[in-house]
């Protein structure tokens, strides 16, 4: 057809320009063949290590000419060039259109790599070229020294100063952190602590942000209050059982929440040696051998342990006095449930305001802790009666409960009382009664496991004992649950539980 695009085709390129593209081939071909033939796994620990590094090399290379071909093609996609736009001689709608059609990544790869080279290739000017904004890193891309990631790293975090920095002090950072990033030896690392090592490029990227704030403190982090940054929380969209979590921090609440998680997960990495008191009621039968191995051996990840600290830190903001009140209420989850599902031990709960349904397990946990209001329906759906709130354990018990016990029952456990649930020991819904003598502190993880985790829980004279699984118990004895840190006096030769009838002050204040 007339007036049609001519596509670009490979026998259509000068001699010179066709003999390095059948040399880029063989280059190809020649590592496909050689990579083919390897059996990775059949390699000895230090040849797979040196095949490894090799072939990252070998990588680091290839990326440099991806990045430097796709700013390439930017380039001649300008929209300015109009019908002599490469991109629109071959029927894409932008440079970035056309990339992926030859290229098969995706359209963030694209413009990764579009971003980067714009950075780190040299620039048109007229009938001349200009060195690249980045002559360090693009020397280091180029030689197959530095890592895309890096790279990136370093472009995006001076970037971000570049205007408000001199071109001096932007060169010495820049070539400090590709030393960084390479190992090199050079006068900006002449002494630092690792001076000629390789560093990671996640390592890099915090190295950056340190050059960032050292460049232009006031643009990394404004004194001013209009300008200074504010912490964000939303959710998404639901998805394989999850809400995703989006937002951001700012640096301060970031330590704040890492002191937090830091206290409790700390708690639970370390080795916890007994005292020579815990040696002795270890040695009577009243402490569970080896407790401090309960904590050692719990399955939940970090990401996950960091989720039920905050599930704690929240439950406890609700159960607060000085928490504002919603309709004259304290703030309450409203979980609904047919009642026939909850006899029958099936179906879901739903939650005011969610649209995702929460588990029966859930439910249950809930209503032990909680309580509940039963809501009689009609035929067509009226409501027909609805009955007093039953809530379990009220905060004078709660009271109680956290000056028996200290915290979570469960030894090795160090979840505070506060972020506590209270649980039944004889279950509710088998006439079990919501008393302190039927009560015990559980944290979220164990009364949501404690049917399954192997743990059992018994009360003798109101007081707890507790039998560990054969895991870390083999003789599957009963034992004293551990207690309030003041309910045993002061004094030489006093140890918890050693004097009945001890008695607590709670002072109060306000």
């Amino acid at each position: 057809m007339a007036g049609a695009p001519t596509p670009y085709h490979p026998t259509a390129l000068p001699q010179a320009v066709l003999s390095l593209v059948r040399q880029l081939q063989q280059v190809r071909d020649v590592a496909a063949a050689v990579l083919d033939s390897v059996s990775f796994s059949l390699l000895g620990e230090a040849d797979a290590m040196m095949v490894l590094g090799m072939v990252e090399d070998l990588g680091r290379r290839v990326d440099a000419a991806r990045v430097a071909s796709a700013a390439d093609i930017s380039v001649r996609c300008r929209r300015i060039l109009g019908q002599e736009s490469l991109a629109y001689k071959n029927g894409a709608s932008s440079g970035i259109g056309l990339i992926i059609r030859l290229s098969r990544v995706s359209s963030r790869e694209a413009n990764r790599r579009v971003r980067l080279g714009e950075n780190v290739t040299a620039r048109r000017a007229g009938t001349s070229m200009l060195a690249p904004y980045y002559p360090a890193v693009a020397g280091a891309l180029t030689a197959g020294d530095l890592g895309v990631d890096a790279a990136e790293y370093i472009v995006t975090a001076l970037d971000q100063v570049a205007a408000r920095v001199a071109p001096d002090d932007l060169g010495t950072a820049e070539r400090a952190l590709v030393a960084s990033a390479t190992g090199a030896l050079t006068e900006e690392t002449r002494g630092l602590p690792g001076e000629g090592f390789a560093f990671p490029a996640d390592l890099v990227r915090g190295m950056a942000g340190q050059w960032q704030a050292r460049l232009d403190p006031d643009g990394t982090a404004p004194n001013e209050p209009v300008a200074e940054a504010r912490s964000t929380v939303g959710f998404g969209l639901f998805r394989d059982g999850l809400y995703p979590l989006r937002g951001g921090v700012t640096a301060e609440l970031r330590g704040i929440m890492n002191a937090l998680f830091d206290t409790y997960l700390s708690a639970h990495a370390a080795p916890a040696f007994p005292t020579a008191e815990e040696q002795a009621r270890m040695a009577s039968g009243q402490l569970i051998p080896g407790a401090e191995a309960v904590a050692l051996s719990d399955d939940r990840d970090g990401g996950q342990k960091r989720a039920d600290i905050l599930r704690g830190v929240f439950e406890a903001a609700t159960r607060d006095a000085g928490t504002p009140t919603m309709g004259g209420a304290a703030p309450t989850v409203m979980i609904h449930v047919n009642q026939a599902d909850l006899a029958a031990d099936q179906g879901v709960g739903w939650i005011d305001g969610v649209e995702a349904p929460i588990s029966l397990v859930s439910v249950k946990q809930a209503l032990c802790a909680g309580g509940f209001q039963e809501i009689l329906f009609g035929e067509n759906n009226e409501v027909l009666a609805l009955s007093t709130e039953n809530r379990f354990f009220n905060r004078a018990q709660r009271r109680a409960l956290a000056a028996r016990d200290g915290g979570c029952t469960i030894p090795g456990c160090t979840i505070p009382a506060a972020w506590c649930e209270v649980h039944h020991v004889t279950p509710w819904y088998r006439g079990g009664k919501t008393t302190i003598d039927n009560g015990v502190l559980l944290c979220w993880y164990h009364h949501h496991t404690i049917d399954t985790s192997g743990w059992q829980i018994r009360m003798v004279r109101g007081k707890p004992e507790v039998r560990a699984p054969y895991c870390y118990d083999p003789t599957r004895t009963w034992r004293p649950a551990g207690e309030h840190r003041a309910g045993a006096p002061a004094g030489p030769g006093s140890r918890p539980g050693s004097r009945p009838g001890s008695r607590q002050a709670r002072p109060t204040s306000g």
